[in-house]
């Protein structure tokens, strides 16, 4: 079990929202510019009236994802913003869901408020488990609970206020970002959702599932998933019937059936949506946070992709590690005929037993996929700050080992990220000898198979099967597992090109890789992917495969490189498989940190004014598709607008 500690989130009370100011000293303005709009659409010419009015209520269900987000991290979207007249400090507010910079370490730039809380509104302000018995820990740390001080008083009369709460147009006090109770409780009325948890130390704590807190949140998108499925269920059915399933897994909290049934689509609309990735939480690195992809499936891409997934077992064989760190992994079967060559029904293996999951029957084979995306539409955790451009999930590490993974290519954002940020990046930092091999082939590769990386190595303890190394590192998991990923992405590339998988020059991924470390160092240390990158070039620059001359130039060693590569994959495997947090920390404490001369590297891409990263113009009017939703009346859920229902393409 964790071993868990008293806390005091350091957040300063400041005054009402409409007297939010901007820090004298904090260069909001040159850090908005520091992002590049970047817009995101797709040639909906091509879609069916199907299609697009599919694709309306995908987004309208994102945007309640985005709006959940706003709480978990901070408070409601419009308290937040609400009153506040410097359109600057606004915008950066909205990039930032809330007063902290995401990329420069969470640095708070409004006056008056403190630091971030580790766990943002997912634990009280002070958080301790003194005298609660281990049997209730199950909860607290569920992936999708709140934990909040319990106070067992009947719900307030809607409209009224109690005390402690903020009054209209005032931000909240120390730590206080916490819904009032009678929010809490649900509309259902008094202890609806809630799970008190006795204590003997005196204090009482109480935890409540997602889909209660959220409710006005999750109804709304419930309803837009189930009108986006109707909408598509004539010509696509196996998706229509993944929404529904996913639209009750909204309101359940329990999404192993919805994942599965997602790792099966091949659909031209996609839509990645829920509580997922659990990078907001640095207190314990347990509780996920609300996000959406909406996404259209680059066909043409995702069939050059399909042979590497049967590679990964001959991959992960091959390691530079001892035997107990990669375990085999299958691959795809081939499928079971009879004797007259007809397919044969899939084998009954039986249920899946794990305490604590579904029975679900077990697979022949793990569904992995490599598949890619343009994406029209981020909400939520994924949005905030630093931009996903690649994605494999789910993140369960037993469906992971049964199921495989879908690591999902989001083509037009990565396209954009190389050309604003990379290349310019080489031209300020690379030695111009080895510039001309920056492309982006190597960019995407190396970005796809970091991806395909997070299904490498171990999920479990090697000494305890029981434990993942997700539970055993805590919220320094992250960080490594990034790392792990970038580093052995390098590794398969490595495997691949030399067996002639690849095309172009091992200088092309090396090089193009290096040059991308630069961008995701500036994401700060307030980033999983900014420590991860900061532990690789340090390890690289000591080992000599970057080096770096006195005009402030690098070059990649490339004999040096290859050999780096197999020491930093066997080091942070056996880090992850032990689950040594001592040794994490260590390798954190020393090597996720910018160096002096790094630091005058990065201010020059600054006064290069290269951008730091994206943000997006996007949305139904940027699609062009505004008009086929109609705003709700009298708080009824929108709905589509009259338009031809025959799927015909118009």
């Amino acid at each position: 079990m964790r071993n868990l500690i008293l806390l005091g989130c350091a957040m300063a009370s400041f005054a009402g929202l409409s007297a939010q100011k901007p820090k004298a000293d904090y260069p909001i303005g040159q850090r908005l510019a520091s992002y590049k709009t970047f817009t995101l659409t797709t040639d909906t010419l091509a879609f069916t009236t199907a299609e697009k009015t599919c694709l309306v209520h995908l987004i309208k269900a994102a945007e309640q994802a985005d709006r959940i987000f706003w709480k978990q991290t901070y408070m409601d979207k419009d308290q937040a913003l609400s009153g506040i007249k410097n359109d600057t400090l606004k915008r950066f507010m909205e990039l930032n869901y809330g007063p902290w910079d995401r990329l420069n370490n969470n640095e708070s730039f409004v006056k008056g408020v403190g630091d971030k809380p580790l766990g943002a509104n997912f634990y009280p302000p002070v958080f301790s488990t003194e005298g609660i018995d281990s049997v209730f820990y199950t909860d607290i740390f569920s992936p999708y609970t709140v934990v909040r001080p319990f106070n067992p008083q009947m719900p307030k009369p809607e409209g009224e206020k109690g005390k402690g709460e903020p009054k209209q147009g005032e931000g909240p006090g120390a730590g206080n970002n916490m819904p009032p109770d009678h929010e809490l409780q649900g509309s259902a009325g008094f202890g609806f959702g809630l799970q008190p948890i006795p204590s003997t130390s005196g204090s009482m704590i109480a935890t409540q599932r997602f889909g209660t807190l959220y409710e006005k949140e999750v109804f709304k998108m419930v309803d837009e998933l189930n009108k986006a499925a109707e909408a598509i269920e004539a010509e696509d059915r196996d998706f229509a019937m993944f929404l529904r399933e996913r639209a009750g897994a909204m309101m359940s909290d329990e999404y192993i059936h919805s994942d599965v049934r997602w790792l099966e689509l091949r659909s031209h609309l996609d839509i990645i949506i829920g509580p997922i990735e659990n990078y907001e939480d640095k207190l314990y690195g347990a509780k996920t946070s609300y996000e959406a992809y909406v996404l259209i499936r680059d066909l043409e891409w995702g069939k050059k992709l399909d042979k590497f997934v049967a590679m990964l077992p001959e991959l992960q064989a091959g390691i530079p590690v001892d035997a107990a760190y990669k375990p085999a992994i299958a691959g795809p079967s081939e499928p079971r005929l009879d004797e007259m060559g007809n397919p044969l029904p899939p084998q009954d293996l039986g249920p899946i037993e794990k305490p604590g999951f579904p029975p679900i029957p077990r697979p022949e084979s793990p569904m992995s996929q490599l598949a890619v995306f343009d994406v029209v539409y981020y909400g939520g955790d994924c949005n905030a700050g630093s931009k996903t451009i690649a994605v494999n999930l789910p993140n369960d590490e037993t469906l992971q080992t049964y199921f495989g993974t879908r690591r999902s290519q989001l083509k037009n954002a990565m396209r954009a990220k190389f050309e604003y940020m990379v290349v310019p990046i080489s031209k300020e930092l690379i030695n111009p000898k080895q510039r001309k091999y920056i492309e982006f082939n190597g960019f995407f590769s190396n970005v796809m198979f970091h991806e395909v990386a997070h299904g490498l190595g171990v999920k479990n303890l090697v000494t305890d099967s029981s434990i993942t190394c997700r539970e055993a590192l805590g919220p320094n998991y992250s960080a490594i597992e990034e790392c792990k990923a970038d580093v052995l992405g390098l590794y398969m590339v490595t495997q691949l090109w030399e067996k002639g998988e690849l095309e172009g020059s091992l200088e092309n991924y090396y090089i193009t890789f290096v040059a991308s470390v630069f961008r995701s160092v500036r994401f700060g240390a307030a980033s999983a992917h900014g420590k991860a990158n900061m532990i690789t070039f340090n390890t690289l620059m000591n080992s000599g495969a970057i080096v770096r001359d006195a005009k402030g130039l690098y070059s990649v060693d490339m004999k040096a490189m290859r050999s780096a590569i197999d020491k930093l994959a066997a080091e942070l495997l056996t880090l992850q498989g032990d689950g040594n947090a001592q040794g994490v920390q260590a390798m954190l404490d020393t090597r996720a940190k910018v160096s002096d001369a790094l630091k005058q590297d990065l201010a020059r891409l600054e006064q290069a004014n290269i951008p730091v990263d994206l943000v997006f113009d996007q949305g139904l009017d940027t699609l062009g598709l505004g008009h086929y939703y109609q705003e709700p009346q009298n708080g009824e859920p929108g709905m589509p607008g009259q338009q031809p229902s025959n799927g015909q393409r118009p």
